[in-house]
């Protein structure tokens, strides 16, 4: 058993090894980068080529799949003979991306589909039998080990697949087209939380862009409940006995950022109730955000990466008031802190001391903490130097970390994490404003434009999204983060996300 087992690693070994060599080929495809993990958190290794979503790119897309059990070297092969054989007229008509062995485990489902959906294909290739459980409408053919059977379909001329054409029609969208569409859409669920304020904020900003009092209409109808005083701004836990104080979270703190908006909103201002009561209700969510448990820790926060905007989403905005300096020092001491406990030597952040990944949405939390506070932080505050140089060196570490296709992944450093929603568009919020602000140079841009181009692929035209890791608290181990489940479907974190991002974008101009 040990021998076999050790044969099974050493074979792995030497196939990635000949993978590796084969991407380093002079041509395409060459970025190696991996469509999942194995139970030991070993890559299932891919060779890509970049240019899934490029609208420019008239070639049709070919996606090569080993299969487990035969010769684990075919697929190697025949991107080999694709580079360095294949006649010239096959390379011009063709891009090929390959996964040289589907290698998943029996419980994975997910990972070979999401990954082949995204390489946008007009053809799928198996060398052997794969189960391929996707609804993606393209045709696959099984194929022998030989490169001559694969060379034989790559003779003939082929239509772009329907699943190819969805996906370049999603990233030509602008990105007005896309904040328009989430922002009709999201929140599903009005409640006060960071998520529906996003979209709300969103909202507004489409507004003021469309001269559009449809969109100031609906904040103010979903937020009534709360500026009318008919519910509670921090309910109380329906276990709570009668008189007990309202359990507060962090995250409803900073849904009050809203009202910090729709009190400077100057259309809404004509209406002096509901400035008035909007005041009252970020004045509440500041109090609830100030409080400490310690110095520089919210007594509500629970020392995660999450803190970092929750907490500053209303500080920074408070301290921007005259007369609330404090809140923007007490926003950026807490920055400071979390940092210097969070943020890697490779300027990544791990979601929590006590949990040791680098998790995509976690570093989005940190990254819109920094900008938040940022945007509104005096040149001559004595912290700005140091905040600034924090959020220099997790743009830097992101950059070399995006996925081929521009997404960032679930756990940004790790190939083989799926490539998540959130993640990607807030880290290219971040980056934008950035770049648009002059913190960071306009090399940066290229970044930002592939960014947009996966974000946009993951938005459906209906405003329904892909691949949205779900609420996530602090887990021990990078496993918990790899195996974190992802919505596909309406998702009201997802599309507030995706709302800001398109709005940045749009503010940014061309990247």
């Amino acid at each position: 058993m040990i021998a076999v087992l050790l044969a099974s690693i050493i074979a792995a070994s030497t196939l990635d090894a000949e993978t590796r060599a084969v991407a380093a080929l002079p041509g395409e495809p060459h970025i190696v980068a991996a469509a999942g993990v194995t139970r030991d958190e070993s890559p299932v290794l891919t060779i890509e080529n970049p240019t899934a979503f490029d609208p420019s790119d008239t070639k049709r897309r070919v996606v090569l799949i080993g299969a487990p059990g035969g010769d684990e070297r075919a697929a190697v092969e025949a991107v080999r003979w694709f580079k360095t054989r294949a006649p010239r007229e096959v390379r011009a008509r063709w891009s090929l991306s390959a996964l040289p062995l589907a290698r998943f485990d029996d419980a994975d489902t997910q990972s070979l589909a999401r990954w082949v959906t995204f390489q946008a294909p007009d053809l799928i290739v198996t060398i052997g039998t794969v189960a391929l459980q996707t609804a993606v409408p393209v045709e696959s053919i099984a194929v022998d080990a030989a490169p001559s059977s694969f060379a034989r379909l790559l003779a003939a001329a082929r239509e772009r697949s329907p699943s190819h054409a969805e996906m370049l029609q999603r990233v030509q969208r602008s990105p007005l087209d896309i904040a328009r569409l989430l922002a009709r859409r999201y929140p599903e669920t009005p409640a006060i939380s960071y998520i529906p304020a996003l979209s709300w904020i969103g909202a507004l900003r489409l507004a003021a862009i469309d001269r559009d009092d449809r969109l100031r209409a609906k904040v103010v109808d979903q937020t009534r409940p709360w500026t009318s005083g008919d519910k509670p701004l921090f309910p109380a836990s329906p276990q709570a006995s009668r008189g007990q104080a309202p359990r507060i979270q962090l995250t409803s703190a900073a849904g009050t950022m809203v009202f910090a908006e729709i009190a400077r909103d100057a259309s809404l201002s004509r209406t002096p109730e509901l400035g008035a009561a909007a005041e009252r209700l970020f004045d509440e969510g500041v109090a609830a955000a100030r409080k400490e448990k310690a110095p520089a820790a919210p007594e509500y926060g629970q020392g995660w990466t999450d803190d970092m905007f929750m907490a500053t989403a209303v500080l920074a905005r408070s301290g921007a008031r005259e007369g609330h300096r404090d809140d923007l020092d007490r926003a950026a001491r807490l920055l400071a802190s979390y940092a210097s406990r969070l943020q890697r030597d490779d300027g990544l952040f791990n979601h929590a001391a006590d949990g040791p990944a680098a998790w995509g949405r976690g570093n989005g939390f940190a990254a819109f903490g920094l900008v938040e506070t940022l945007m509104r932080l005096p040149a001559a505050h004595t912290m700005r130097r140091e905040l600034l140089e924090r959020y220099r060196r997790l743009m830097t570490a992101v950059r070399t970390r995006q996925s081929p296709d521009g997404a960032w992944r679930q756990i940004i450093d790790e190939p083989g994490a799926y490539r998540e929603e959130t993640a990607t568009a807030m880290l290219l919020s971040a980056m934008a404003r950035g770049v648009r602000l002059r913190w960071i140079d306009d090399s940066f841009r290229p970044t930002i434009a592939r960014a947009w181009r996966a974000l946009a692929a993951h938005i459906a035209s209906d405003g329904t999204l892909f691949d949205v890791c779900t609420g996530t608290g602090a887990g021990p181990t990078k496993r918990y983060y790899f195996d974190r489940a992802a919505v596909t479907g309406a998702d009201d974190r997802g599309g507030a996300m995706g709302l800001v991002a398109a709005l940045d974008l749009h503010d940014l101009g061309s990247p």
